[in-house]
């Protein structure tokens, strides 16, 4: 079962973006001078979930760190008006805004699967926009797809895993033992587990992921307004430093992350056993990686 997520060390809502988002904090507060703890900000996947699912095992950063989340557009606590599309281009807006907001200079993201995709979006885009904060560093943990054809062939991939055979069994199984009427939110649970088994190198490690949602229009707006698009070749020019974690198993292709490490002119980490949730799946492993990236790559203590 999923583990209790505790109560962050602040919270509230952006004043800046367009439509409020919900953010927390947690981990080591660092001072407004500059000194204490480095600032991490913490990009969840989706689009259209919230930063819960990535809660709690992602704490283990906030040992060292001073972390923020938010819930992107249209997901979570962060409300968006249904006729409005949400395109890539509103969530790298609103990034930018979440990042003047805080003053997070210099600028430190760890993101996770799509929000891995949107630090890369970002970084990309603020080269041809002066008035972005550059990133100091990325660590991107399974990164969302970085091409339409990689896109495909996740997509192929998952459906292929949830309609497999234990997976199949596993649902009729569930649906004649009567627990969704004796145990409704045992159910609940058992029924998110399985929705997102395909994901996972072990797929009873599924029970201990925080249930989430992803808002299907958001998905699918964010996805619709990136076209035929081919990040790679967009990366060339980035020069950041980072680090690029992926689980051997993921249905998302290892040689996107492959291709995307090699434009980076980065480390490409690969964890075996274990599939797109490597913080549930392999923590061990996924911190081994991040650790020391981010302690090398602290920047100075203002003075």
């Amino acid at each position: 079962m999923p583990k209790p997520i505790p109560p962050p060390r602040e919270e509230g809502f952006t004043t800046s973006t367009a439509v409020p988002l919900y953010w927390v904090k947690y981990g080591q507060p660092s001072a407004s001078s500059g000194k204490g703890s480095p600032r991490l900000l913490v990009l969840h996947g989706g689009p259209g979930a919230d930063h819960r699912y990535m809660l709690p095992q992602m704490l283990h950063l906030g040992d060292r760190y001073d972390l923020l989340f938010y819930d992107q557009r249209g997901g979570g606590l962060s409300k968006a008006d249904a006729r409005i599309p949400i395109t890539w281009q509103t969530q790298v807006e609103d990034l930018a805004a979440v990042v003047a907001e805080f003053s997070l200079e210099p600028l430190s993201i760890v993101g996770y699967s799509w929000g891995a995709m949107l630090a890369l979006l970002y970084a990309i885009e603020q080269r041809k926009n002066p008035h972005f904060v550059p990133p100091s560093r990325l660590a991107l943990i399974n990164p969302a797809p970085l091409t339409r054809d990689y896109r495909r062939q996740f997509e192929e991939e998952f459906n292929q895993r949830q309609q497999s055979p234990e997976i199949q069994k596993l649902r009729e199984e569930l649906a004649a033992s009567g627990l969704k009427e004796k145990d409704p939110s045992a159910y609940r649970q058992r029924s998110f587990e399985l929705g997102v088994a395909g994901y996972f190198s072990d797929p009873r490690k599924a029970a201990d992921l925080t249930p989430f949602r992803v808002v299907a229009r958001v998905q699918q707006s964010v996805w619709d307004s990136l076209g035929d698009f081919d990040l790679i070749r967009d990366l060339e020019g980035v020069k950041t430093p980072s680090v690029v974690v992926h689980g051997r198993d993921d249905p998302i292709p290892l040689a996107s992350s492959v291709d995307a490490a090699r434009a980076l002119g980065t480390d490409l980490v690969v964890l075996d056993e274990c599939g797109h949730v490597p913080y549930v799946e392999q923590p061990e492993g996924l911190f081994a990686a991040l650790d020391p990236f981010l302690h090398e790559t602290n920047p100075p203590e203002r003075s």
